[in-house]
């Protein structure tokens, strides 16, 4: 990094300023201020580390080593929807990783990452809390169960256009 700043690392960064301002004087503030920063951003930037690291008093590596740990963070921007697919044990008693392997291959992409055009990131999750109705999924906040391949292409077709 050559130590210059551009307008849209600037911009981001304003707003963890912002964010450790308000938060940034509590006890333990790492994970709320890391927490705010993906909630406000979407995802947390590697310009906002060394930001929150000296902000912090903490070293960047251990701002890194929370943010990377936690499969919460993202550090890059989400896909416009994200795709939870459920990976325990009633969802792959019902040909969960069927449907798992299905949707890699139709989206193109593995569990944590975005489709080249943006529109899906695809995320593992251990239960939904929907097993009567395995195996099931969860596109952005909506949950869906019994999910065949045909159906999840539906899905997929009906929430790209949206």
């Amino acid at each position: 990094m050559n130590g210059t700043v551009n307008e849209a690392d600037a911009t981001l960064l304003m707003a963890v300023d912002q964010i450790l301002a308000r938060i940034g004087g509590q006890l333990g503030p790492l994970l709320p201020v890391l927490h705010a920063v993906q909630e406000q951003l979407g995802f947390i930037p590697a310009a906002a580390i060394a930001r929150i690291a000296q902000a912090l008093n903490l070293s960047r590596a251990e701002v890194h080593g929370v943010a990377s740990f936690y499969h919460y963070f993202r550090s890059q921007p989400p896909g416009r929807h994200t795709l939870r697919l459920c990976r325990a044990e009633a969802c792959q008693a019902m040909q969960g990783e069927a449907l798992a392997a299905h949707v890699r291959k139709r989206l193109g992409i593995d569990y944590g990452e975005i489709t080249p055009d943006g529109t899906f990131g695809l995320e593992a999750v251990y239960c939904l809390g929907n097993c009567a109705a395995a195996p099931s999924a969860l596109i952005d906040e909506k949950l869906y169960g019994r999910l065949s391949a045909q159906r999840m292409d539906e899905l997929l077709e009906q929430w790209r256009r949206t």
